[in-house]
């Protein structure tokens, strides 16, 4: 992958042809019998909510965007509001929102 000259902490500048590869490596995981059996487990991998497996999203743990690769240990299903809420952070970056919605998860049990 080629990055461009200025280099943040855990972040990558990378060049649009790499995210557009990452992205169709991406695509072409989500249609793999391995990611259907992922989401067909029905559980967000951050909050572990109970999820319907169609409504489970892909989620990069290392966002493409910060240098993450579209590959099997850096994908994990989960539900929309944490994928949504996650935006293009590293887990250690939200880790406080990860401990509110697993007691939230616990408590609805």
């Amino acid at each position: 992958m080629k990055r461009r000259k200025s280099i943040q902490p855990f972040a990558y500048d990378l060049e649009e042809a790499d995210l557009k590869r990452e992205r169709a490596k991406a695509r072409e995981l989500r249609g793999s019998q391995w990611w259907k059996r992922q989401a067909a487990k029905g559980v967000c991998y951050y909050c572990g909510c109970s999820t319907p497996s169609k409504e489970l999203t892909m989620d990069h743990i290392v966002p493409v965007s910060r240098g993450g690769k579209s590959t099997k240990g850096n994908v994990v299903p989960c539900c929309k509001a944490c994928n949504t809420a996650k935006k293009q952070l590293l887990p250690i970056e939200w880790e406080e929102y990860l401990k509110t919605a697993r007691t939230k998860a616990s408590n609805q049990k």
